[in-house]
């Protein structure tokens, strides 16, 4: 089964608030607790289509990742966050590495110098797996998230590109 990595279409929508949902409901990966709508991110990616990459075997969307602003204001506008989330049966088979390799390559291109990651602390794989691709941890948020009734930390991590 080759592997595609390609920026997302609207018509990827579906897919793609399927895999986002799945861990909103089912994990404290993500302190959000609303779901997302599959109307809203094909808007998203018909009006200014950002960089949003999604990892692809046959007709399945496996993964996806993106970025986005760190902060406002434009003494920030070469610091982005991403995200990057995947099924759970597309782990390990070295998807979000490719996702993550393409995305830093549209980044450095976008003139972007580092990417954040923020991590809950209910998910030490994101952060093993991050590590690995040489991302240094650049501070924690003890409690700053709540979910389910718990306290959770924000882990940070960054990389210079």
């Amino acid at each position: 089964m080759p592997t595609q990595i390609r920026q997302a279409s609207p018509q990827d929508a579906v897919q793609i608030a399927d895999i986002a949902n799945r861990l909103i409901r089912d994990t404290l990966f993500t302190f959000t607790t609303q779901e997302r709508h599959p109307e809203e991110i094909a808007s998203r990616l018909r009006s200014n289509p950002p960089p949003f990459l999604v990892a692809q075997i046959d007709e399945r969307v496996m993964g996806f990742a993106t970025y986005g602003p760190f902060r406002n204001g434009p003494g920030y506008r070469h610091t982005q966050e991403h995200s990057i989330q995947l099924l759970p049966a597309a782990q390990g088979r070295g998807l979000g590495r490719a996702l993550m390799q393409q995305l830093e390559e549209r980044a450095r291109a976008q003139d972007v110098h580092v990417l954040v990651a923020g991590i809950s602390s209910a998910n030490p794989k994101a952060v093993a797996f991050h590590s690995a691709l040489g991302f240094r941890h650049a501070g924690l948020m003890p409690q700053v998230g709540r979910k389910w009734d718990q306290w959770l930390d924000l882990i940070l991590m960054q990389k210079q590109l």
